[in-house]
């Protein structure tokens, strides 16, 4: 039976790598998918990943119809076996449901890759959607790791290396970027709550006020 699938995790897990790589098993075996992004690092119209891999995908923009859109691609005669949407979590809470129709009226897999919470630890409106409508979701198992060595389970926006809390909840950046640029980091939930970033913490260490520990 085809399947709505919600891929999950943090920023640097290796979600966009597994799209890609589900694509390529599959074109391999001489399927045609639909692939679906938004506002991706590598630019409009671009499913990337840090590995540096990228292939062309389709652009969706606010208000689009997803069921409507592929129905029309499937009635011009082209084809459409799987559909891959990464960067789900900037799509609206509809778009969701347009995807899950795909699945449910036209019988083709879906597979959905994005993080689940934004900087303030608050659930994407797209990501909720997908929660509550998948068939499964999948925390990835490639562990991104904070700066203190810890599971990484939530991303901070930082800028100039200092975390930020307040701000519009879609503002596209990298984990790599120059130091005074807005950008994003994952951390633990401790340092998360203590607003406390590598750039942070290599400063408090540096800071003449942390007295020294004298051994006994």
């Amino acid at each position: 039976m085809p399947e709505l699938v919600f891929f999950s995790g943090t920023m640097d897990c290796g979600k966009s790598t597994l799209a890609l790589q589900i694509e390529h098993n599959r074109s391999a075996r001489g399927l045609v998918g639909l692939i679906l992004t938004r506002d991706d690092r590598a630019g409009e119209g671009k499913l990337s990943s840090r590995l540096g891999l990228v292939t062309d995908a389709v652009e969706v923009e606010d208000g689009v119809d997803l069921y409507a859109y592929l129905v029309d691609r499937l009635s011009r005669g082209g084809r459409a076996d799987y559909v891959i949407a990464d960067e789900a979590q900037f799509l609206a809470p509809e778009q969701i449901d347009q995807l899950a129709r795909v699945v449910d009226d036209l019988e083709i897999d879906v597979f959905a890759f994005g993080i689940t919470t934004d900087f303030r630890s608050k659930l994407f409106p797209g990501s909720q959607r997908l929660v509550e409508l998948a068939d499964r979701v999948e925390v990835l198992q490639v562990e991104a790791l904070c700066w203190c060595g810890a599971r990484a389970t939530h991303n901070a926006r930082t800028v100039g290396g200092v975390m930020v809390v307040e701000g519009a909840q879609v503002v596209v950046g990298d984990v790599t970027r120059s130091a005074d640029e807005i950008g994003y980091e994952v951390l633990c939930r401790r340092h998360h709550r203590r607003r406390m970033t590598a750039a942070s913490a290599r400063a408090a260490a540096l800071s003449p006020d942390v007295l020294p520990v004298t051994p006994h």
